[in-house]
C-alpha cells in the first residue's frame, strides 16, 4: 500500500497517463557510452579523474561536469610527471585562502548521440585541462552545467576569474594577494554562443561613513541556473540583499582597512567557508526565473513562501521548470501560517495569466507526518512534481522520494513503494520526470544502520492501467549483461571481463570489469537516461609525499591487498543509458560466484551537492 490518504491523482493526470499504457514500463536498458573493446566508460573528459551527467534533451544532446584534474607527480630526478589512464591522486584537498592562486577544479562539458564522447565546452573563458599541464593556461574559473533544452540551450553556474593585488604583508615569499569578483554567478548560453551572464540583483553593497560620504563595494552577490524549458524560461536562484551581520563584517574590512589586509580581501576572505563549512557572509536567496531570448535575459524574482518580518537570512530555489512556466523548487515557509514552524519546503510557483505575476505555492507535507524538510527537483507538463522529504524511520534521518499532482494540490503527495513493494526504510531522491510519467533518481541499496548505505539509480513508472500501483526499479537490473561488465565466453557463458595490467615490478595483473549506476539525474521522452556510473578501477600506490611509486620501467605500482591482487577502487563517470528495442533483448541476471557483483562502498556521486549549496564554497581547489 501507499504511503498516501484515500485520495489519488487527479482525474486529468490519470486521463494523460492512461494513454501510455502501451509503454513497457521498465524496458531493458544498455550503457550507450561504454568502450566494449576495453569495458571502458567513456564517461568524463580527458584529463580528468571524475565525471557526471546531468542532463539530456529530446535531441540527445547530454550536458555534463568533469571534476578532478589528472596531476600525477614523480620523484625529482624524474621529469615531474607521467601520464597514467585515470591518474589522480586521492590525497587532493581542499583549501581556502586569500594568499594562494586561484585553481579551477571543475569543467563543463557537452556529449552528442551516437558516440556520446564528452567533449570539453569553453564558459567564461575556460580552458581544457591538460597534462602535463601548461602553467599559461591554468584555469582559475570553476564551471557546470545543470540542464540543457531541446533546442540545446544550456544553462548552469560559474565562478569568476582570479584577480591579484600587490602584497604586502609579511611574508618575504608571497607576491600577491588573491581574490574574484563573485563565487559563483548563473548564465545561459546557447550553441558556441559567448554565455549571457545572470546578475543577480544585489551583487554590490553601500558603505555608508557619517551622514554624506558613501562607498560602493562589489561583493560579488550569488545565482546559479538550475533548469530551462523549450521556451527559454530559466529557473534558479540568486541573491537580494545581505544579512545584517555580513554587513557588519564588511564595515569591519572597509574600517580596517590595509591593518592586516586590502579591503577587497578582507572580503573575500569572509567568502569563504568558516570550520563548519559556512561563509561569514549570507545572502538573502530568492527563487528566480530568467526569460532568454535572443541573448537577452528579463528577470522575475519569485516570491518567498513567507511574509519577512525579521532581519532573519530566508532562502528560496527555483530547480525545475515545465514547459508551461510551473516552476519547482523549495522555500522558507510557516507551515500552516504558524509563525512557530518555520521550515525549508517544497514548493512550485504558478503563473497567473491575467496579470502575468508568479504565485507561491506549498508542497503540503503535513499529511506526510513528522517531516523535517523537502525539496522539489522537477515538475512536468502535466503537473506532476517529484522530490523527496527528510523524516525519521526507524530512528534514523532518511529522504524518500515523493510525487505531487499540482492539478490535484488536495490531494496528499504520494511516497510509492519501493523494492519490496512496501515503503522501507531506503533513503530516496526523485530527479527528473518525463511527460511519460517515468522518474529517475537514486535509492539506497542496504539496510545498515551506522555505515554509510550505498546507492543506486532507480526507474519509477508512475501508476497507468498496466501498471496501477507502478513500478519501482533498480536500473541496475534492467542492464543488458555488457552494460554490466560481462562478455561471452566460447561457451556462450557470461563471464566478468578481465583487464590486465602490468605493474612497476613487471608482474601482469588482473581484476574484473564492473560497472554499476549509482544516479540517474535526467530522463527524455525516449527513456534516454544520463546520470553517473561506478566503473572499477585498481589504485595507485603512493608514497609518504604524496608521489606515485614508479619502478624501474616507468611504470607505477598498484596498491596489493594480501593475496597479492591489485586493490581496485570505483571511479564516478557520466553514464548514458538507452532502452534496447531488441527483440528478445534480456536483463542480465548473472550473478558471480565470488560475490563481486556485490554492494559496494559508494565513493562520492553527490554531483546535485554542487546545486544546492547555498552558497557554493568549495569551488576553489588546490593541491598539496
Amino acid at each position: 500500500m501507499k504511503f498516501k490518504l484515500d485520495k489519488t491523482l487527479s482525474l486529468v493526470a490519470v486521463g494523460v497517463i492512461s494513454v501510455l499504457q502501451g509503454v513497457q514500463a521498465a524496458p531493458v536498458y544498455e550503457i550507450i557510452n561504454i568502450d566494449l573493446d576495453t569495458y571502458d566508460l567513456n564517461g568524463t573528459i580527458a584529463n580528468t579523474r571524475n565525471g557526471y551527467g546531468m542532463a539530456v534533451n529530446s535531441s540527445n544532446e547530454a550536458v555534463g561536469t568533469a571534476k578532478g584534474k589528472k596531476k600525477l607527480t614523480v620523484s625529482e630526478e624524474d621529469d615531474g610527471v607521467i601520464d597514467i589512464e585515470d591518474g589522480v591522486a586521492d590525497s587532493e584537498t581542499i583549501t581556502y585562502s586569500v594568499n594562494l592562486p586561484i585553481i579551477a577544479n571543475n569543467f563543463t562539458f557537452n556529449s552528442i548521440g551516437n558516440e556520446w564522447l564528452p567533449t570539453f565546452e569553453s564558459v567564461n573563458g575556460t580552458t581544457a585541462p591538460t597534462f602535463p599541464e601548461d602553467e599559461d593556461t591554468v584555469n582559475s574559473v570553476d564551471t557546470f552545467f545543470y540542464d540543457i533544452n531541446d533546442s540545446g540551450l544550456k544553462v548552469g553556474a560559474m565562478t569568476a576569474e582570479e584577480q591579484t593585488l600587490p602584497y604586502d604583508g609579511s611574508s618575504e615569499t608571497q607576491e600577491f594577494w588573491y581574490y574574484r569578483e563573485y563565487e559563483q554567478r548563473g548564465f545561459v548560453k546557447s550553441g558556441a554562443d559567448a554565455e549571457v551572464p545572470l546578475l543577480p540583483p544585489y551583487n554590490q553593497y553601500v558603505y555608508k561613513e557619517g551622514e554624506s560620504e558613501e562607498q560602493t563595494i562589489t561583493v560579488g552577490g550569488f545565482s546559479s541556473a538550475a533548469a530551462v524549458n523549450n521556451s527559454g524560461l530559466i529557473a534558479g536562484y540568486a541573491s537580494t540583499d545581505i544579512s545584517e551581520n555580513s554587513a557588519n563584517i564588511i564595515n569591519s574590512c572597509v574600517e580596517n582597512n590595509s591593518e592586516t589586509a586590502p579591503q577587497d580581501i578582507c572580503i573575500q576572505a569572509a567568502q569563504f567557508p568558516n570550520q563548519y563549512g559556512y561563509s561569514d557572509i549570507q545572502y538573502q536567496i530568492r527563487g528566480y526565473v530568467w526569460q532568454y531570448d535572443a541573448g537577452v535575459v528579463t528577470p522575475t524574482m519569485l516570491p518567498l513562501g513567507l511574509e519577512v518580518t525579521n532581519e532573519s537570512v530566508y532562502s528560496a530555489q527555483g530547480l525545475g521548470v515545465n514547459n508551461q512556466g510551473v516552476v519547482a523548487g523549495r522555500s522558507y515557509v510557516y507551515r500552516n501560517n504558524d509563525t512557530d514552524r518555520l521550515y525549508y519546503d517544497a514548493a512550485y510557483w504558478t503563473k497567473d495569466a491575467t496579470t502575468g505575476e508568479y504565485k507561491y505555492n506549498w508542497v503540503d507535507v503535513d499529511k506526510a507526518i513528522d517531516v523535517y524538510s523537502s525539496i522539489a527537483y522537477d515538475v512536468n507538463d502535466n503537473g506532476i512534481l517529484v522530490g523527496s522529504y527528510n523524516k525519521y524511520i526507524n530512528g534514523y534521518r532518511r529522504d524518500k522520494f515523493f510525487y505531487f499532482d499540482t492539478n490535484s494540490p488536495e490531494t496528499p503527495l504520494v511516497t510509492p513503494n519501493d523494492f519490496y513493494n512496501s515503503i522501507s526504510d531506503l533513503g530516496s531522491r526523485a530527479r527528473d520526470i518525463n511527460n511519460q510519467g517515468q522518474v529517475v533518481g537514486y535509492i539506497e541499496t542496504t539496510h545498515d544502520k551506522e555505515k554509510p548505505r550505498p546507492k543506486a539509480g532507480f526507474l519509477y513508472q508512475l501508476p497507468n492501467s498496466e501498471f496501477p500501483e507502478g513500478e519501482f526499479k533498480n536500473l541496475n537490473n534492467l542492464l543488458t549483461c555488457e552494460s554490466k561488465g560481462y562478455q561471452q565466453n566460447a561457451e556462450g557463458n557470461w563471464e566478468r571481463n578481465l583487464v590486465s595490467v602490468e605493474d612497476g615490478s613487471g608482474k601482469t595483473l588482473t581484476y574484473k570489469s564492473e560497472i554499476l549506476v549509482v544516479e540517474a539525474n535526467s530522463i527524455n521522452e525516449d527513456g534516454t537516461i544520463v546520470g553517473t556510473a561506478f566503473i572499477r578501477k585498481p589504485s595507485y600506490k603512493f608514497d609518504d609525499d604524496g608521489n606515485i611509486v614508479i619502478g624501474d620501467n616507468g611504470l607505477p605500482f598498484f596498491e596489493l591487498n594480501g593475496y597479492g591482487d591489485p586493490v581496485t577502487s570505483f571511479l564516478p563517470r557520466m553514464v548514458v543509458l538507452q532502452p534496447n528495442t531488441t527483440a528478445g533483448a534480456e536483463a542480465c541476471t548473472v550473478v558471480d560466484d565470488d560475490g563481486s557483483d556485490d554492494n559496494y562502498v559508494r565513493k562520492g556521486a553527490a554531483s546535485f551537492a554542487w546545486l544546492l549549496a547555498l552558497p557554493l564554497l568549495w569551488f576553489r581547489r588546490r593541491f598539496k
